[in-house]
């Protein structure tokens, strides 16, 4: 059965990666780098924006201390500490976020986008891993963060010479929204807690449509554009990761 299971999860993941390269190159739309909430406040330009995304560095920063302190429930390979990896790719994700923010374009946005793969990447290899086989970490840790950061170059490359192309940056992010929960569906997880990634699963899709509404919500709301409401969203996601990670328990 499982050898059955791990043939389906492959085939699909060859097929939505085929897929993506076979479809047309996807072009970040033209004013991505607008935000409906410009306000300035004690001279900072897109203040909520810029500190909404604060909580990422503290969180970020806590998960790096309660991982080398041994805290969070986990059983990463030495070679592939894989958590403690996610928590300073979000550290990183905070201070990119803020950069990006700040002035807004093509070139800052580089340095939003690069430590998000770092969480992606850790966070899909960690739950694969920990559903289907430890050995998972080795195989796939390094090569995947590698691809995440190739995604992100190749997407400015193709900006800078007039053809942009989203495409593998875009598999990088929602291949692992497609995989984690047929995974879990499919596979039985070595830890109990697995509500939560249900929880955080939700609240991140929830940040992404606030992403897409971002003028649509400030207009309705007065008070909060939908990409500020993003980043509070994904900062209440990772909260319920680290809560999982801090609480749950081994079990097989």
């Amino acid at each position: 059965m499982a050898n059955k299971s791990n043939v389906i999860l492959s085939a699909l993941c060859i097929f939505i990666t085929l897929t993506f390269v076979f479809i047309d190159p996807i072009p970040q739309p033209e004013k991505y780098n607008i935000f409906a909430d410009s306000r300035e406040f004690i001279t900072i330009r897109n203040f909520f924006d810029v500190i909404s995304s604060i909580p990422f560095i503290l969180i970020g920063a806590v998960g790096i201390i309660l991982e080398i302190k041994k805290k969070l429930s986990q059983d990463n390979m030495p070679e592939v500490p894989i958590y403690r990896i996610l928590f300073f790719g979000v550290f990183l994700t905070g201070a990119g976020s803020i950069y990006y923010h700040l002035s807004p374009n093509n070139d800052t946005l580089v340095w939003d986008r690069l430590p998000m793969t770092i969480v992606f990447v850790s966070l899909f290899v960690g739950l694969m891993s920990e559903h289907i086989g430890k050995e998972w970490q080795r195989w796939l840790f390094y090569p995947l963060l590698l691809a995440g950061f190739a995604s992100v170059f190749y997407w400015h490359f193709t900006e800078q010479v007039g053809r942009g192309d989203l495409r593998p940056y875009l598999l990088v992010q929602f291949l692992p929204l497609l995989m984690v929960p047929l995974v879990m569906f499919m596979y039985r997880s070595r830890f109990n807690g697995r509500i939560h990634i249900w929880w955080m699963l939700g609240c991140y899709l929830l940040a992404k449509l606030s992403e897409l509404n971002d003028l649509e919500i400030y207009q309705w709301s007065g008070l909060v554009s939908g990409h500020t409401l993003k980043h509070i969203l994904v900062a209440i996601a990772l909260l319920i990761l680290l809560r999982m990670l801090s609480c749950r328990q081994q079990i097989a």
